[in-house]
């Protein structure tokens, strides 16, 4: 049996997966079993943010792996210790980290956390949550419930847990606050909704109104963070100090990690919330490492000379292709080609995947770009050029 042949016996089939069978990949350059190349625009959903055999990454890797890979959380470990403090000090805040293993994982501690404040801080029980129509949060039960789209709540899986709400716009929030709200949610760009970035005075105008209400605001930066944007957290790009932010994806550069960040540190007390896995040796190792090599090229200018440069390649696309795009979306390296409708969008995507290109989908018909933020600028003109031929056969 071949893979796809064991993949489809063995493996639920809860993807619709490409059988392209990559073995190997250095920096974003992916190899299949055949030899064929693909420029990786997509970074596993994010997830590589210091691209394919990233030689610091897998040392430090390997070190942590050959002394120990996991003990409980029942004794101290050290990588954990100090990745929450390098956090701490990229934010500029004093807060506290809790890990989990995903961002689903890094909501959830986001959400328990949330309803004991709405407990604890007020005369009568605070539970509820409001979000954006659009967000995505997650798959478990309550962060799907959490994702303001609808085809995400199917009746098979129902019922969902109570106590969420979807605001249609930001300026909708207010009037949606009852007695029993006790935070806010979002994302600042919304990933799966279409690389659909909020606006800055709004995102602010938001945060003064729930400080000055008591309630919480929570932002998911599972996508945006981890200087995706530009910035470490996109809280920071946009002037803002959220009671709780969720970071995961490219923190750990590949190996699953997920985060809870919070200066409310005594919300939360022995017994109220735990995981296994979650910050254990191995994954907190790499996220020090990763968050090493970004700090590194943030403060050398290498993150924003690359965004500027990925900018302007997408703007040459959007200038040259009128009739197949409406509008670029997003910030930093989180970008989005909004075409005009979502027959082209696939037809890209499908296209660009035979043609040695790696993209994903967004919203109903937004083409999504996530490269690695180590990307170069050789591999940035690769994969426009693979691009750019694609196009013109569309």
């Amino acid at each position: 049996m071949n893979t796809e042949e064991i993949d489809k016996e063995f493996v639920l089939q809860t993807y619709a997966r490409d059988y392209t069978n990559f073995t190997h990949g250095i920096g974003s350059t992916l190899y299949d079993e055949n030899g064929a190349d693909y420029i990786d625009f997509a970074s596993g959903i994010g997830v590589n943010s210091v691209g394919h055999g990233n030689e610091k990454l897998t040392s430090a890797i390997c070190e942590q792996a050959s002394k120990i890979i996991h003990i409980s959380n029942l004794q101290v470990i050290e990588p954990q210790a100090k990745l929450a403090q390098k956090i701490s000090q990229l934010y500029g805040k004093n807060i506290g980290t809790f890990f989990a293993n995903s961002g689903a994982e890094a909501n959830e501690g986001a959400i328990k956390l949330a309803r004991k404040y709405g407990d604890t801080k007020f005369d009568n029980k605070k539970y509820k949550i409001i979000t954006l129509e659009h967000s995505f949060h997650g798959r478990t039960l309550s962060t799907v419930k959490a994702t303001g789209q609808e085809s995400f709540h199917p009746s098979s899986f129902a019922p969902y847990i109570d106590g969420f709400s979807f605001a249609p716009l930001i300026a909708d929030v207010k009037d949606m606050i009852d007695d029993e709200t006790v935070a806010v949610m979002l994302e600042l760009v919304q990933g799966e909704g279409g690389v659909e970035a909020f606006d800055k005075g709004e995102v602010q105008e938001l945060a003064r109104m729930l400080k000055k209400l008591g309630l919480l605001l929570i932002v998911d930066e599972v996508q945006t963070g981890v200087f995706r944007t530009g910035e470490f957290t996109a809280s920071q790009k946009y002037g803002i100090e959220p009671d709780i932010i969720t970071l995961a994806k490219g923190l750990g550069g590949g190996v699953p990690i997920g985060s809870v960040l919070t200066p409310h540190k005594n919300i939360l007390v022995a017994g109220d919330h735990g995981s296994t896995f979650g910050g254990n040796y191995l994954s907190t190792a790499a996220g020090i490492a990763t968050l090493g090599i970004l700090e590194e090229l943030h403060n050398s200018g290498g993150i924003q000379d690359t965004i500027e440069y990925f900018d302007s390649k997408l703007n040459e696309v959007l200038e040259q292709f009128p009739e197949l795009f409406i509008k670029q979306t997003g910030i930093g390296l989180m970008r989005g080609l909004k075409a005009i409708s979502g027959e082209i969008q696939t037809k890209i995507i499908k296209s660009a995947m035979k043609n040695g290109l790696i993209l994903l989908k967004a919203g109903r018909n937004t083409v999504r770009f996530l490269p690695s933020l180590t990307i170069t600028k050789a591999e940035i003109d690769s994969g426009f050029i693979r691009l750019n031929e694609v196009l013109k056969n569309i």
